[in-house]
C-alpha cells in the first residue's frame, strides 16, 4: 500500500514538531543519571530559593542590645541572640544593614541565619575570639580552631540574604606569609586562622545568594553533611596583593568550597574567585586513612552554571580524598583557572576517583586536566597492603576553552589510569602534549586541537 504524499508530509510535519521534545526528553533523561548510569534524585533538580519568612519569627540583632559598631566584637552578644532565638522554638536571626563584628558564632536546632541587603557579619581579626575545639581539618578529626559561622548536626540549617559575611583575612594573612617566609616549610595549620562557615553532620542545608568573602582560611568547609545546596553564591578572596613585600602573594588557603566525606551537594550559579581551589572534595589522608572511621568518601557531588574568576582548579579532587565517585560539573566558564579538572594523587594515601564527567566548559585555564604526585606535606608509612590508588571512568565532554596545555597527565607507579573518554573538543593548546596512549582504554571522538582534529 502506497502512502498518500499529503499524509506522508503530514506525518514528517509532526514527527519534526515533535523531535525536539523527544531530544528535550532524552538530554533530561540524561541529566537525571551519574556517570555510573544509576539514576539522579529529583533533589538535584531543585534550585527554588528558600524563603526566610516561612522559618519562624525573625530576630533582628540590633533590636537584643547589639549595635552597629564595626570597631567592637560584640561575639557574646549575638550569641544570645542565636540562644534566644533556640530557646524560642527556633527563628532567623538577622543581621540588618551595618558592620558588626564577632568571633566564632555557634548555630542551634532550629535557628538560620539572614543578612540582609546592606548587612556585613565581619570576622575578628583576633584568633583568641574563635576557641579551640575538635573540629575537621586537612583530612583529619583534630583540635583547631572555630569558624566564624558554625552549625553542627542540624537539619534544615539556611543561611540567606544579598548581605556580606566577611572572614577580615587581611592580619590572618600577613601572618601566614610572614609565617612562610621564616619558616618555608610551614603548613597550612601552623598559621593560626579560622575558616568562615563550617558546617558538619547536617542535613537538609541551604545557603543562598550570600556574598562570602576574604576568608582567614578555607572560605566553606561542609563535613559529613548530605542534601547540601550553594546557590547563586558570591565566594571571593583576594588572589595578590596582600602582602607587600611580596605583592604577588593572595589570600593563602582560601578555597571557596571544600566537601568533605558528604554525599549529595548541588553547587548552582555561584561566582567563585579565590586564591586557592574553588570546589575541592576531601575525606581523608595518609597511609591508614580507609582505617579511621572518621574519615570517608564524597559522592554525588554536582556543581552546574558556575563562573571562575581566578582560581586555582575549578573542581579538584584531593590532596585529601579517598574515595570520590559521582562527580558531575557541568555548563560553568571560566575566566582565568589555573586548572579545570585536578586530580591530586598522593603517594602516601590509597586513592580512588572514579566516574568523574566534566562537560560543557568555556573559558580559559592553564591546565585543563591535570593527574599529577602530590607531595606537599605527605607522610608515607609502611603498610604491607598499601592498595594500589586508581582514577578510572572519567569523562571529558563539550570543552571550547583556550588552554596553555589541555592534558597534564603524568604516570606513575603509585597510580593506574584507565578508561577516560575526550569527546567534543574544541581547544588552543599551547603545550601540545595530547597522548592518550598514556591512560590504557582511552576513547576520544571529535577531539579538535588547534584546529587540528585527531
Amino acid at each position: 500500500m502506497t502512502m498518500h504524499t499529503d499524509t506522508r508530509h503530514l506525518i514528517m510535519r509532526l514527527l519534526a514538531l515533535l523531535m525536539p521534545a523527544v531530544a528535550a526528553t532524552g538530554a533530561a533523561a540524561q541529566e537525571r543519571t551519574w556517570p555510573d548510569g544509576t539514576r539522579m534524585s529529583r533533589w538535584f533538580a531543585d534550585t527554588a530559593k528558600i524563603d526566610p519568612d516561612t522559618l519562624g519569627r525573625k530576630y533582628v540583632i540590633t533590636d537584643y542590645g547589639v549595635t552597629a559598631d564595626s570597631t567592637a566584637v560584640q561575639t557574646e552578644r549575638i550569641q544570645k541572640v542565636i540562644d534566644t532565638a533556640w530557646a524560642g522554638g527556633g527563628g532567623v536571626v538577622v543581621i540588618p544593614r551595618g558592620t558588626f563584628l564577632s568571633g566564632a558564632l555557634f548555630f542551634r536546632p532550629g535557628t538560620h541565619l539572614h543578612v540582609a541587603e546592606g548587612g556585613r557579619l565581619k570576622g575578628s581579626d583576633r584568633i583568641a575570639d574563635f576557641p579551640i575545639d575538635t573540629t575537621r581539618i586537612e583530612g583529619e578529626t583534630c583540635l583547631y580552631f572555630t569558624a566564624l559561622i558554625n552549625a553542627d548536626g542540624l537539619d534544615g540549617f539556611t543561611i540567606t540574604g544579598s548581605g556580606t559575611i566577611d572572614g577580615n583575612g587581611g592580619a590572618y594573612w600577613q601572618e601566614f606569609w610572614i609565617r612562610r617566609r621564616w619558616n618555608p616549610d610551614c603548613t597550612n595549620k601552623d598559621a593560626q586562622r579560622p575558616r568562615l562557615v563550617y558546617i558538619s553532620n547536617s542535613t537538609n542545608v541551604t545557603v543562598q545568594d550570600v556574598r562570602l568573602v576574604n576568608s582567614p582560611f578555607w572560605t566553606n568547609h561542609l563535613y559529613r553533611c548530605s542534601r547540601v545546596r550553594y546557590l547563586d553564591c558570591f565566594i571571593y578572596a583576594p588572589t595578590e596583593n596582600v602582602y607587600p613585600p611580596e605583592p604577588q602573594r593572595g589570600a593563602p588557603s582560601s578555597d571557596a568550597i571544600d566537601i568533605d566525606a558528604c554525599r549529595d551537594v548541588l553547587i548552582s550559579g555561584c561566582y567563585m574567585h579565590v586564591c586557592d581551589d574553588a570546589v575541592v572534595l576531601k575525606g581523608g589522608k595518609g597511609t591508614f586513612a580507609d582505617k579511621d572511621p572518621r574519615n570517608g568518601p564524597c559522592s554525588e557531588i554536582l556543581i552546574q552554571r558556575c563562573r571562575y574568576g581566578k582560581v586555582h582548579g575549578c573542581l579538584t579532587l584531593g590532596s585529601e580524598s579517598l574515595h570520590d565517585r559521582n562527580i558531575v560539573l557541568r555548563d560553568c566558564h571560566a575566566d582565568d583557572a589555573g586548572r579545570v579538572l585536578w586530580l591530586k594523587m598522593r603517594p602516601d594515601t590509597p586513592q580512588h576517583y572514579e566516574y568523574v564527567t566534566v562537560e560543557n566548559m568555556t573559558g580559559r585555564c592553564g591546565s585543563f586536566i591535570v593527574v599529577r604526585p602530590w607531595t606537599q606535606f605527605f607522610k608515607p608509612q609502611q603498610r604491607d597492603d598499601m592498595p594500589m590508588s586508581r582514577c578510572n571512568n572519567i569523562r571529558i565532554n563539550g570543552v571550547r576553552m583556550d588552554c596553555a596545555n589541555f592534558f597534564d597527565v603524568g604516570t606513575s607507579d603509585k597510580y593506574s589510569l584507565n578508561d577516560f573518554t575526550f569527546e567534543n573538543i574544541d581547544v588552543t593548546d599551547k603545550t601540545g602534549a595530547f597522548d592518550p596512549s598514556l591512560i590504557e582504554g582511552t576513547v576520544t571522538r571529535s577531539v579538535v586541537i588547534n584546529g587540528k582534529a585527531l
